[in-house]
């Protein structure tokens, strides 16, 4: 005859299992060897696509056009020009970052890849920032009413024909050297005009030593910025940058 204890006893034996310090660590162990399973498959699944986002550091080699309006000027540029993300899109924008190589001035793209990424090169890229403009005169303009009351010593020789002026102390351009030179690309204002600040030594160089402005279009300022490192290119430069903006304006 079963007695009451002895049916009593199955329920027993279980929860004293389930109770036991022990066992509670084995049910933790395999909960986590679970959860670690589910990571596991989820990084085989998505690796590939978070490594290429990793890699392209927000660039795009996407060459998708986008219509950008600055002011009254109309904009057709590709995708992999635009610097910034939240840029690459079609509409009204105050101003607009772009990027090229230089001398090709060809945008981010699988060919041109090490270019962008490779931070010990600073003669490889030109930087652009396109808005609209507020001032009348562009840098060129600027050099006999502003700049020439700011120069102090005497002139002397730099590269590729340039002259070097320093600046006042309490100019607010003390630590910059501005170099003048004879008339820019066509369609600039007067004489060619840049400011840089020169590194100490040549391996010091940055990507943007040195920046000029130039009017382009019907209202738009552009401000370039390039390596001291190609200040002996400066024509070609300004040529370029000129050639490039007009070729994507929208007439």
């Amino acid at each position: 005859m079963t007695t009451s204890s002895e049916l009593a006893a199955p329920s027993g034996v279980s929860g004293s299992a389930l109770g036991n310090p022990g066992s509670r660590l084995l049910l933790r162990a395999g909960l986590m060897l679970g959860l670690l399973a589910c990571l596991t498959v989820a990084i085989c699944v998505g690796g590939e696509r978070i490594g290429t986002t990793l890699a392209l550091g927000g660039n795009t080699t996407t060459t998708d056009d986008h219509n950008i309006v600055i002011g009254t000027d109309h904009l057709r540029l590709p995708s992999n020009h635009i610097r910034f993300a939240e840029q690459r899109q079609t509409g009204a924008a105050e101003r607009v970052d772009i990027y090229a190589t230089w001398p090709e001035m060809q945008g981010y793209s699988d060919a041109t890849r090490s270019r962008f990424n490779d931070v010990t090169r600073t003669d490889g890229l030109i930087f652009l920032q396109i808005s609209q403009s507020t001032m009348s005169r562009d840098m060129s303009g600027r050099i006999g009413p502003i700049y020439s009351h700011l120069f102090e010593g005497n002139p002397s020789a730099g590269p590729a024909g340039l002259t070097a002026h320093r600046m006042k102390a309490g100019s607010g351009y003390g630590a910059e050297i501005f170099f003048t030179g004879p008339s820019g690309a066509p369609g600039t204002s007067g004489d060619y005009g840049v400011r840089c600040i020169l590194p100490e030594r040549a391996e010091l160089a940055t990507s943007a030593d040195c920046q000029r402005d130039v009017h382009a279009g019907q209202d738009l300022v552009v401000l370039y910025r390039f390596s001291s490192q190609l200040l002996p290119q400066w024509r070609a430069i300004d040529e370029a940058v000129l050639r490039f903006v007009e070729a994507k304006l929208v007439r």
